[in-house]
């Protein structure tokens, strides 16, 4: 990987001892399960009538990591619809492609949204997805209302454990080889890589919502590249993985949604009692 994207100070996680980290998966997974039962339960003692629940003011869009796809947020989906949201999936079956392509392909899909709904979109993304979440909040602010990215290294994308900068060499050789829709060289090292870099750190319009999840128990990338200074930071305990299914992550993500929503109430408040304010002064005399 390119030197401009591991800067001076990270370091991603090394050997057995951080990789067994990621173990915690397992009771992250386990409460996963007793979460969805309780879930499950609560509706069912409800009538019928109770089961609905209004649509959020936003649409959120769910953008998987690094060589994962849609279904490693499903979890998170069923949650965040049982709380009143919108979600949509990215339409990313496995997130191993160039990173610009796929910010494009998923500039459209939000596009596509937004028409539908006629609102703007939030976007929740997990590692990579949240790298991405973070270029096109940059890129469209007309487009976003926020993003809350977990375990995601924009500070540093190579600040990352040794077996996952493998499995990015290994897509690149496949790349070679001659198989399509995967990373290149050019990708994790070249132009691309850098244009890449350098959109997820254009600033930030001030009214695009931010908030930056990260666990110092991740096991795959640098915790301290997670926390954008851009970012409300929002620290959990949970491994880098277990991020996409762990209930307690859940709730993170769901306080950061909407606290981000009532921020902008609260901007349009503000706003609305200055235009009034401005219209009850009176006019001085000349």
């Amino acid at each position: 990987m390119g030197d401009f994207l591991r800067p001076e100070g990270y370091a991603g996680p090394q050997g057995l001892r951080a990789l067994s980290r990621e173990g915690s998966v397992v009771a992250e997974a386990a409460r996963y399960v007793v979460r969805a039962r309780a879930d499950r339960r609560a509706r069912a003692a409800q009538p019928y009538a109770g089961h609905h629940r209004p649509a959020s003011v936003e649409p959120v869009l769910l953008v998987p990591g690094f060589m994962a796809g849609d279904g490693t947020l499903a979890g998170m989906a069923r949650m965040l619809r049982g709380a009143g949201y919108r979600t949509y999936r990215s339409h990313i079956h496995v997130n191993s492609g160039c990173t610009r392509e796929a910010a494009d392909r998923l500039e459209r899909r939000i596009e596509s949204i937004v028409l539908r709904r006629g609102r703007k979109v939030s976007i929740v993304g997990h590692s990579l997805g949240g790298m991405l979440a973070r270029g096109l909040a940059a890129r469209r602010p007309d487009l976003i209302h926020g993003i809350v990215s977990m375990g995601s290294p924009i500070l540093a994308p190579a600040a990352v454990h040794d077996i996952l900068a493998w499995d990015a060499e290994m897509l690149t050789r496949l790349t070679r080889a001659g198989f399509g829709g995967l990373m290149s060289e050019d990708c994790i090292a070249g132009d691309c890589a850098r244009a890449s870099f350098e959109e997820t750190h254009a600033p930030l319009d001030p009214e695009v919502g931010f908030t930056a999840i990260y666990s110092k128990r991740d096991g795959i990338v640098d915790w301290r590249a997670c926390i954008d200074p851009a970012a409300i930071p929002v620290e959990v305990r949970a491994s880098h993985v277990g991020m996409a299914i762990d209930p307690l992550v859940f709730d993170a993500v769901r306080h950061a949604l909407e606290g981000q929503r009532i921020e902008r109430i609260n901007r349009a408040s503000l706003a609305g009692a200055d235009s009034a304010t401005a219209v009850l002064l009176p006019v001085g005399r000349s």
